[in-house]
């Protein structure tokens, strides 16, 4: 069974559909990168998949014990949120508030659920360190271990490679990798890194004008796939909605 399912699926904002007829499905253990030409509405449906804005037209079902709350996010950052005055441990057990409830603090297991997060993303040596301080990749690597937080089944991840300089990428890339391989975390990724979702992801959601679900070997069949593998890098440093 599925743990994600779209059916005929509508999305935008203020009423307006910037991407609509979507059918694909999500199985537990996928690597699912979502590419597409700038502006296709890749960040729109990926807020859709989070339930942050309605569809607007369609369904977006959930089985296989998958739920709203069993799902990790890590959303692009703004500035405000990189000049943030916390600790990185703060910031990393701040993924277990809704594990807390009403609970004012967190127990024993959520405080070693956010020190298992941060030693996969091996950054247990900044625990003390005020986020602010730390690097780019430091710091996106502190937004990944607060998404571990909430979730051992689905990370949404968008755009988590955005300004990093190219060995901290493959850093990153090579630790989403690790949490699909050795954890078993289902993975839905927005890229404009044509060659890193062709290298890492099962399945590719290509969205514009034209769309295209399927393996990563049936897209670099496709016609989508063969546009997008000649362009240089396969990447477009524009934002997307």
């Amino acid at each position: 069974m599925a743990q994600l399912t779209c059916q005929d699926l509508s999305v935008g904002y203020e009423g307006e559909i910037v991407l609509q007829g979507l059918d694909f499905a999500v199985h537990a253990g996928d690597y699912l990168c979502i590419v597409g030409e700038n502006g296709s509405g890749k960040s729109t449906l990926m807020k859709t998949l989070l339930g942050l804005q309605p569809p607007l037209g369609g369904r977006v079902l959930m089985g296989d014990g998958l739920t709203a709350n069993s799902i990790g996010y890590l959303p692009q950052q703004t500035v405000v949120q990189k000049d943030f005055p916390a600790s990185v441990r703060e910031i990393v057990r701040s993924g277990c508030q809704a594990r807390c409830g009403r609970r004012p603090f967190y127990s024993r297991a959520e405080k070693r659920l956010a020190a298992d997060a941060m030693d996969k993303m091996q950054i247990s040596a900044l625990a003390g360190r005020c986020y602010r301080d730390l690097s780019g990749g430091q710091q996106q690597r502190v937004l990944l271990a607060r998404a571990l937080c909430a979730t051992q089944t689905m990370l949404l991840l968008d755009e988590p490679v955005s300004g990093l300089d190219p060995r901290v990428t493959a850093e990153m890339y090579r630790l989403i990798a690790e949490l699909n391989q050795r954890d078993k975390i289902t993975i839905l990724m927005i890229s404009h890194d044509i060659a890193a979702a062709v290298r890492y992801a099962s399945h590719i959601l290509h969205i514009g004008e034209t769309v295209f679900f399927g393996t990563t070997q049936e897209y670099l069949h496709s016609p989508q796939g063969r546009m997008f593998a000649t362009q240089e890098g396969g990447e477009d440093d524009e934002r997307d909605l």
